[in-house]
């Protein structure tokens, strides 16, 4: 019976490592097509959890591979090669959700304000409003902000926040409850 030792592992991963960035510099389909079938539904889930829909997940999953392909020549080794692609991965979807949530009032304030049979006030009060709660959100720790972002902003079901997250649904739970106490807090003391 052969038991590997982390050391062994390590230098195992790094020789495969070595094997797939090898064939990515020399522009091998096969090595590139290995990467996608081991990785493409894990970054899927990891994109997700920043941007606000599924085929912006799959954009910004896109956007990393080009960016991985591009960029394989400056690779140097001193990460694993599964790190470094989702510290692009992460940037990449951290910088478009932002943007998307810069633009999320910008279709209603461009509506004309009879369309919505409201007044000025009531669009300040809302605007506001979500303001409020975009901040509190960007507050909390992050795997509290996660959950609470795929749970009430983008609507997922607590099912699929655990698939995404990789958590339990008890540690869903205990997270997003921690996450609303706090925005109400938050809400409540800015009143």
């Amino acid at each position: 019976m052969t038991v590997f030792t982390a050391q062994a592992a390590s230098v195992l991963l790094r020789d495969v490592d070595a094997h797939l960035v090898d064939g990515l510099r020399r522009r091998e389909a096969s090595a590139f097509a290995e990467l996608v079938d081991r990785h493409q539904e894990s970054m899927l889930r990891v994109a997700r959890c920043y941007v606000g829909s599924r085929a912006t997940a799959e954009d910004v999953v896109q956007e990393t591979w080009l960016a991985v392909l591009r960029g394989v020549a400056r690779f140097d080794g001193r990460s694993t090669l599964k790190t470094w692609m989702y510290r692009i991965l992460t940037n990449r979807a951290k910088t478009t959700g932002q943007r998307e949530r810069r633009t999320l009032l910008a279709p209603y304030m461009a509506s004309p304000l009879d369309s919505w049979q409201q007044t000025t006030e009531d669009c300040v009060i809302a605007a506001e409003g979500v303001s409020l709660v975009s901040a509190a959100i960007n507050e909390l720790p992050r795997r509290q902000r996660r959950v609470i972002t795929l749970r009430d902003v983008d609507c997922r079901s607590a099912r699929e926040v655990c698939d995404i997250l990789g958590l339990s649904e008890e540690n869903q739970r205990v997270l997003l409850h921690r996450a609303r106490a706090k925005v109400r807090l938050r809400l409540a003391a800015s009143l």
